[in-house]
């Protein structure tokens, strides 16, 4: 190609832009500098070796040493394009002095440059409590609800931490005896042919946990600290994800059991240690390796005490499965297979976590593999029953004075059974809402034990005051009241204190008789035929906060069923509701619970052996020998007059007054909480925003914030009017509009 005949000059806002070919034969020269050639290239100046003063560098100049990258391209840059050389000199004749310490940019005719700054910006850290803000400038008492929030959010956990020990704790002190007496029993010594047989034959543990998948990684956290503990410093857990076939199946075990031993074993003996990539990942290697690691802590147990989980001279390997179901057949039969072969020099368990049913392990093990593992079934609590226990502990209870609305309730629990049947999403929830409503509301900072509640009332300010009359549960509390009363409480800040303490302390009260009678009332109708009412305590609570129980068609079907209750089934309701009872310090239920215990000794007492012979023997009376016809014209009659001028017996007439009787606890302490002043104060009622937070829709997020801006930003300067595009906004937003309208 000839570059002589091709005028490659542009001129663009008056930048001389260079002919290409100098580029290229300075280009050329650098690279035969570089390379070592000493030939300059053509129209390359040479050096006087008479001239005291070293000309500056031009095109075809060697570089002075050896540079870098970005130091031979600025070089290149600055020296050898001919271009630049002529500037230089330019630029040198006419004088122009250069500022001193700035970096020199003339060497390139255009260009855009960079110069970062040693200054580092200091990050500004915003304390957590001030975005209880809520945008404004000052808001009273954000951070003690913030610490408020806190400290109750912490019992919480604690709570549910404890509750969740305690529910594991019989699944896994079964499934720790039977790994202790499956290892114990592999290390006796026997030749007989059944144990040869049963020595081949890996102890395995089904553990069935439920399709509540997030909540299985805190479960195995839980069960590995207890096997750590009371069995084997040596649990591995592995995914399906990790395993796509038996050689990383192998790598993860060997990776795993390497920090296991790391744990186990002192910083002194960090020289014995094997990496992954020096040893071989095989069955023989993991024995020998097992081998090693177990006459190394032999040798140094004897003068140290051991401890539980280091009983055995060899402890086993138990090996965790989190998720059976998703490893593929033959990663799953290989394994096992290679495993019962090297039973006896490496001591295996397994533990296979199950999502759904126990019968995946037939479907996805042949008869040949699964004949190798001695299976052992294993039942979690059921998370339906896990979530009544929890919601037992946590709202049902005065112990927390945060309670949420029946839509907020509802929400949670809808999530709960129609998504993912997920107790730590549930509780995340619940989080959520707790935050939500000392965010939302001022007057939480009165959410707390009811002591400390009536301390902070004394210091309410004005406005908190005002709060407080603003309250729609208080205007109607007000309007009940007598003129006189009206007046101090909208007009005496100390008189609206005082009420407001009355008030709180009332609120306390209804909610403990609330809990008890709500017990009382599930003991009544969770054994009734179809469960009118529910089941679950949670579906019962619910309709009660929703509205009057009593005025729903649920309740009189309840009703009607609890009047037909035999004698023994009522004794046992009666007594279970004497124990809810008879803990209550209140004096109202207090004599309730002596009320109960009369209703049991007049049940005792009844003698219904001689009234049932009495009707047998009317009956018998009016029974005559006669023929067919005649016989059901008699029974009908005396059917008739039974049911018209039947008696009621003593038990009957007892147990209407029991009936009765729990009506009438159920009309005076189950008011639903929106009849209670201040209730807005500890019970979070704003479901839609929980709904949104909780219930992902991004296509409708995406759409506000492109059409909305502020709606996410709080920017003063994007607020505009229904249809207009602000010129402040985004470009993307604006794209967005002028799409809408070009589609509209």
């Amino acid at each position: 190609m000839h570059y002589d005949k091709i005028d490659m000059r542009l001129s663009i806002k008056g930048i001389k832009v260079l002919p290409i070919q100098d580029y290229v034969s300075s280009m050329v020269s650098f690279m035969r500098w570089t390379s070592g050639s000493r030939t300059p290239c053509r129209g390359s100046t040479k050096r006087d070796p008479g001239s005291s003063a070293a000309p500056p560098p031009s095109a075809g100049s060697r570089p002075p040493r050896m540079m870098s990258a970005n130091e031979g391209a600025q070089w290149f840059a600055s020296n050898l394009c001919p271009a630049a050389a002529r500037e230089r000199g330019k630029s040198r004749a006419s004088g122009i002095p250069q500022a001193p310490g700035t970096m020199s940019t003339s060497s390139v005719s255009k260009g855009c440059f960079v110069f970062k700054s040693n200054f580092k910006k200091r990050k500004t850290s915003v304390p957590v409590e001030d975005y209880f803000n809520k945008g404004k400038k000052e808001s009273e008492d954000s951070k003690l609800r913030f610490e408020t929030y806190q400290l109750i959010w912490q019992q919480m956990k604690s709570e549910t931490e404890r509750l969740q020990e305690e529910l594991n704790k019989n699944l896994f002190d079964s499934l720790i005896e039977f790994l202790q007496k499956s290892h114990s029993g592999s290390q006796k010594n026997s030749r007989g042919w059944g144990y040869q047989i049963k020595l081949r034959e890996i102890p395995t543990a089904a553990l069935v946990l439920g399709v509540n998948v997030t909540d299985h990684d805190l479960t195995f956290r839980s069960l590995t600290e207890a096997l750590q503990n009371n069995v084997t410093p040596y649990v591995v857990s592995l995914q399906a994800r990790d395993c796509p076939d038996v050689k990383h199946f192998l790598q993860k075990l060997v990776s795993q059991l390497m920090d296991c031993c790391a744990d186990v074993e002192s910083e002194e003996e960090d020289s014995f240690h094997i990496t992954q990539k020096q040893m071989h990942c095989s069955m023989d290697s993991l024995s020998s390796w097992y081998r090693n690691v177990t006459q190394k802590t032999d040798q140094e147990m004897p003068g140290k005490k051991r401890t539980s989980s280091s009983q055995w001279q060899s402890p086993p390997v138990v090996l965790i499965l989190k998720d059976m179901e998703s490893f593929t057949t033959k990663v799953l039969q290989d394994f096992i297979i290679i495993s019962s072969e090297h039973l006896h020099e490496f001591p295996l368990i397994l533990i296979f976590g199950i999502a759904t049913s126990p019968i995946i392990i037939h479907r996805l093990l042949p008869h040949a593999v699964s004949s190798l593992l001695c299976i052992e079934l294993f039942q979690s609590l059921s998370c339906k029953e896990h979530l009544t226990t929890v919601l037992d502990k946590l709202l049902l209870t005065t112990q927390f004075p945060f309670k949420l609305s029946e839509k907020v309730l509802q929400i949670l629990t809808n999530i709960f059974l129609y998504h993912d049947f997920s107790i730590q999403n549930f509780i995340k929830g619940l989080q959520l809402s707790l935050l939500e409503h000392f965010y939302s509301q001022p007057l939480s900072v009165l959410c707390c034990n009811l002591p400390e509640a009536k301390r902070r009332i004394k210091f309410l300010s004005d406005n908190q005051c005002e709060n407080i009359r603003r309250l729609p549960s208080f205007r109607r509390y007000v309007e009940k009241q007598a003129a006189e009363k009206q007046v101090a409480l909208l007009t005496n800040e100390r008189f609206l204190k005082e009420e407001t303490q009355s008030l709180l302390d009332n609120l306390h009260i209804y909610h403990k008789n609330y809990f008890l009678v709500l017990r009382c009332l599930h003991h009544f109708t969770s054994s009734l035929p179809k469960y009118p009412l529910g089941r679950q305590i949670r579906e019962l609570y619910c309709t009660c906060l929703e509205k009057n129980i009593w005025d729903s068609e649920e309740y009189a079907s309840a009703l009607q069923l609890l009047r037909m209750l035999a004698k023994d089934e009522l004794m046992t309701i009666l007594q279970k509701c004497f124990n809810v009872l008879k803990s209550s310090s209140e004096k109202e239920l207090g004599s309730t619970a002596k009320r109960i215990e009369e209703f049991l000794a007049q049940f005792q007492s009844l003698d219904e052996a001689k009234e049932e012979e009495d009707t047998s023997g009317s009956q018998s009376k009016g029974l005559q020998k006669t023929d067919l016809y005649h016989l059901q014209k008699t029974l009908l009659e005396m059917k008739e007059l039974r049911r018209t001028s039947k008696k009621q017996t003593k038990f009957e007439v007892l147990r209407e007054k029991v009936v009765n009787f729990i009506e009438s606890l159920v009309r005076e302490y189950l008011l639903p909480p929106e009849t209670q002043p201040l209730h807005e104060v500890v019970y979070f009622s704003a479901a839609h925003t929980l709904r949104e937070h909780l219930n992902a829709a991004p296509r409708i997020a995406l759409h506000t914030a492109l059409n909305n801006p502020y709606y996410y930003l709080k920017n003063e300067a994007l607020k505009s009017e229904e249809g207009c595009i602000p010129n402040v906004a985004p470009d993307i937003c604006i794209a967005y509009k002028l799409h809408l309208e070009c589609s509209g």
